[in-house]
Order: structure tokens, then sequence, then C-alpha cells
């Protein structure tokens, strides 16, 4: 996580943009032999808001863990249309 944060470009190995979704973006992360996947999206300039995480197994990412990130990215952003008025 730290790379993301702190690497200006993160590079891809990190950090991915997932192609045919709703711009939902994929944090690598290696624990040891473990490989884990956190999917999020970018709000403004600078934030990145992780949606949620699942360790890999395959090469391809479950649609399942995709669609949730989306819905969670519409839930958000649905919050934020209503706080903002």
């Amino acid at each position: 996580m730290k790379l993301v944060r702190e690497l200006n470009p993160v590079p891809s190995q990190y950090f991915t943009k997932l192609v045919n979704t709703y711009e939902i973006w994929e944090v690598r992360v290696q624990i040891g032999g473990n490989i884990f996947r956190l999917l999020g999206f970018i709000e403004g300039d600078r934030l990145v808001i992780l949606t949620n995480g699942f360790q890999k197994k395959t090469q391809k990412t479950p649609r399942h863990e995709i669609e949730l990130a989306e819905s969670r990215k519409r839930e958000h952003q649905g919050r934020e249309v209503m706080k903002n008025g």
C-alpha cells in the first residue's frame, strides 16, 4: 500500500485499471507466498477508495468481486450526491 501512496506513477504490476469495468482499479499485494487483490476506485485527484479484497488464486479476477466493487462505488456516489444536494 505504501507504494501506491508514494510512487508517481505507481508501476502497473501493483496498481492497474481493470478493463470492461465501471472504472474499477486493482491493487496487487503479495505477502509471503500469498497474493491478495484490493479493488476500488479513484475519487477526485488523489483519493483511492478501496471497496473489497480477496486472495487471488487464479489468473482471472472473479466477476462477483468486480460487481461488488462496482456496486459499492455506485452506493458511495449516491451518498455523495445526496450529501451535496
